[in-house]
Parts: C-alpha cells; structure tokens; sequence
C-alpha cells in the first residue's frame, strides 16, 4: 500500500480553502502519494467508518479557485478519550493536513501529542485559515480567506453606507469575527466609517451594552454637528465573549436557550440588538435619528477568493509538502512576506490548557490609534457645547471617557 495523506477542514468555511486542498493533492501526487480527504471534519476522522474519498488531479484542479470547501467540515471538538489510531494505521498516513482556525489548531496540537505517545510515524501540519484573521502568526502576517472575506465586505459595506447617505440614516452593521475584532476593522477602515466598534478597544475598561451604545450615539452626536445627518457604525460580535450572560439576557431579547441554559446567540441577529438598544437610547434624547440593523458574516465566508488569497493559499500548500519533507510536525505553515516557509509550533503558542491562543487587534499599535484617533467621528471635550443641542451630559458621550483613554496621548 502506497504512503497516504489525509486532509481534513474544521470550523467554518474560508475563501481558499479549495486552494489550499488543491496545492496540497497535486503536489504529494505529483510525489508518488495517495491523497485522501475526509469529509465531516474530526468527527469524521474518529467514527467507525470514517467518511473519505481518493483525490486526484482531475478532482484538485476543478476546485482550485473556487470558494467554499470541496470537503465537508465540522465544528466537532474531540475529547481526548475520542483519539484513536485506526485511521491512520488503516490507510498508511504519513501526515494528516488539517485546516482550520484556532479551534482546529488546538485539536490539532492535542492530536500531535497523542499520536507521539502512541509512538505513530504520522505528521501533523496545520494551514491557518479563518475569516476573522486571529491565530497567533507573526505581525503582520494573515490567516488565509480574511483579505478575499474583508473584500467582500467591504463591497457590501460600501453599498450600505451609500445607502445611509442616500436616504439621510444611519446603519448598524455587526460583523462576524469571534473574540478578536480584525475583520470589523478592516472593513470599518477601508469604508471610512465613523465609529468603528470592537472588543479590543476596550482594554481599559469593562464591555457593556451601555458603553457600546454611547459610542454609536456620541458619533451620531458628532456628525449633526457637522451638519452630516448619515453614518454607519460597525460592531465587531466579538464583544458579546466578553460579557456576562446577565449582561446580554438583561437586553430583554427573547433567546433561545441551550441545554446548560445558556442563551444560543448564534439563532440571533447581533445588529438587531445593537440597533434596539441604540434606539431604545435614542428615544430620551433631543435627536431624531433612524437606524437600521444589518447583519455582515455568512456571505462572507464562501465567496470567491481574491488574487491575494489564491497566490497565498498555494504558497501555503506547497509549504505543507516542504515542512513534511523536513520532518516537522505539530506546527503551522507560515509564509513571511518574502514568500520563506517557516513552522510555527503549536506548543510555542498554546496556553496553559493547550489551546492555541488567539491573536487580537493591537490596539496600542500605531496603526490602529492613527484611525481611532483621526478618521472617526464621535464626541470629545471640544464638542460639549454644540453637543448640549443634543444630549443633557455630553461628557457622558465623551469617547476618551468611555473608553477611559487619554485624549492627549500623542501618536
């Protein structure tokens, strides 16, 4: 039997991952290998009857450019009592390709181990994908699908905020993107948008939904005096991970709720909450404003992949070949902006559990603070007296003291 390897996708759906299925099938071929790949993720891999096919060239190089995953994927995390090495001793796998984000590398790092103390010959290398652009790569350095997903929204984003100005409102976006607030910046950034609103800003100060809508508000506040009567603001879902679920039921939605009592956030919308509150608030002060919700994530993740993501997904999946023939195991393939592959080792940026650790915005960067600082709109000192138009207290919509920032720290 011929030296296989396995390929499987976790999480949700990224441009890039066909990309990456593609490179890889076509170069371990091209190498005298069996390429499989797996279909329902982990959860796949450690059943009875493990779900695959044999991929070929013909197969690889129909999917290459497409969006969406040509393998069926799977959220499933498995405990570590679900390891096992049937599969694996099976089909004669000498590496298994995972793809995914930091759920999967996670897995992926714990599956590393445990396949070492079974004393199995099996590589494991991870590809860094995920829309929200957080796992822990060098600076500056993307995970593959954020720049194709932050292009697609950036297209939608650009139509809405036309719209606003179209008809004199205001919309409030809320984008997808986990703990970390990446791809709401992005696209916040790229659109000119007056408020930008993600979970990173607040590193001085408690989340809350009070605080979130001041922010919108005080950059309402802030345009009318302007003499702008339109705007978006665009809040990242990351700022529900970092609230109480006292905070989050106390909105007075009607959750579902899951076995453990939790409320189910994903069967709801993110912008419609914001846009609720928001406009509950709105209704005690001195300014007629119409919002409306609108929700930014799923049409992202499928969508075509952009030239940038083609070029790196290939680069990535031809890494995935040349860190396999050097040996290494338990690690990322990362590409540097020379094109170099490099590991990065699982167990280098895990934490105390062996989770691999998300990457967030930094905030403090330069970067970040020069649009925070100087392409937004919202309400500062200088702004009080117009804004007693408006609002009794304006310090109360003050940005720099919302988010207990110094206003004269100098970038």
């Amino acid at each position: 039997m011929k030296d296989s390897v396995a390929i499987l996708c976790a999480g949700g759906p990224a441009p890039g991952i066909n990309t990456v299925i593609s490179t890889v099938t076509k170069i371990f071929l091209q190498n005298g290998y069996s390429v499989l790949g797996i279909n329902g993720g982990y959860k796949s891999l450690f059943a009875a009857e493990p779900s695959y096919d044999y991929l070929d060239f013909e197969f690889a190089d129909q999917i290459y450019s497409r969006g969406g995953s040509a393998l069926k994927m799977s959220r499933h995390k498995p405990k570590d009592d679900e390891f096992k090495v049937d599969f694996f001793k099976k089909n004669n796998v000498k590496l298994l390709v995972t793809i995914g984000g930091d759920d999967t590398a996670s897995s992926a790092n714990r599956l590393t181990k445990f396949l070492s103390e079974q004393k199995m010959d099996v590589k494991n290398i991870h590809v860094p994908k995920t829309i929200d652009n957080d796992l822990p790569l060098p600076e500056g350095t993307p995970t593959f699908g954020y720049h194709s997903a932050k292009e697609e929204g950036v297209r939608l984003a650009t139509t809405i905020y036309e719209d606003a100005r179209t008809s004199g409102n205001w919309f409030v976006v809320s984008a997808m993107g986990r703990e970390a607030g990446h791809l709401a910046f992005g696209i916040g950034t790229a659109c000119h948008y007056p408020m930008i609103i993600i979970p990173e800003i607040f590193n001085k100060t408690k989340i809350t939904f009070d605080k979130i809508t001041k922010l919108v508000i005080s950059s309402m506040v802030k345009r009318r005096l302007l003499g702008i009567d339109y705007g978006v603001a665009i809040i990242s879902e990351g700022v529900f991970h970092f609230m109480s679920e006292k905070e989050i039921i106390d909105t007075g939605i009607n959750f579902t709720y899951d076995d453990h009592g939790h409320p189910e956030l994903g069967n709801v919308s993110k912008s419609h909450i914001f846009n609720m509150l928001t406009q509950q608030a709105l209704k005690g002060l001195r300014i007629n404003v119409k919002s409306r919700p609108e929700e930014m994530g799923y049409e992202l993740r499928c969508c075509r992949p952009i030239a940038y993501d083609l070029s790196y997904a290939t680069r990535l999946g031809l890494g995935v070949f040349k860190l396999f023939k050097e040996g290494k195991t338990g690690c990322m393939v990362t590409v540097d902006r020379q094109g170099g592959i490099s590991p990065l080792f699982l167990k280098d940026v895990e934490d105390e559990k062996g989770k691999v650790k998300p990457r967030l915005v930094n905030v403090e960067s330069e970067n970040v603070q020069l649009i925070y600082r100087n392409n937004l709109h919202y309400i500062t000192k200088a702004d009080y007296k117009g804004a007693k138009k408006f609002v009794e207290n304006p310090e109360e919509y003050d940005f720099f003291k919302i988010l207990e920032w110094d206003e004269n720290a100098i970038i």
